[in-house]
């Protein structure tokens, strides 16, 4: 079974690669289903990491990534520790109500779907034409000393 949802996966990509003009190369695909498959944005190191057994040299992922968020598919931020981390866009979800949580100990990072940010009536009251991205650093669970 697990085949034909393979299978299924990469029908569902090459037709959202041809939806932005983008070829449907074997590299794209790759990068574009392992973003689509995870739960937080990850790093091109991530990336690599995975990709790189597979056949795919670090600078064709790079690549690969790069013409993915100039196609929109797929979102490179930026959390304040000079990594670009890529996470898959949804056009339907508002990039600035998607905050992220960075742990300052061991640098995991989380998407904070359930946490709510500033308003338009916040934005035009504070002078704010557009807030585009919003992150929370602090501890993680794991890093959080007991009885704190």
């Amino acid at each position: 079974m697990a085949r034909k949802n393979d299978a299924d996966e990469v029908e569902v990509v090459r037709q959202i690669l041809r939806s932005v003009g983008l070829r449907s190369t074997p590299a794209r695909i790759a990068v574009l289903t392992l973003l689509r498959k995870a739960s937080k944005p990850r790093t091109h190191a991530e990336l690599s990491e995975q990709l790189v057994p597979m056949g795919f040299d670090k600078a064709t992922v790079f690549r690969n990534l790069s013409d993915l968020a100039d196609a929109e598919l797929i979102v490179r931020t930026e959390l304040g520790d000079h990594v670009w981390r890529f996470e898959i866009r949804d056009p339907n979800h508002d990039r600035s109500s998607h905050p992220h949580f960075v742990c300052v100990d061991c640098g995991t990072v989380a998407c904070l779907v359930d946490v709510s940010v500033p308003d338009d009536r916040v934005r035009r009251t504070n002078k704010i034409a557009r807030i585009t991205e919003v992150l929370v650093k602090g501890h993680c669970l794991s890093c959080e000393p007991a009885g704190v």
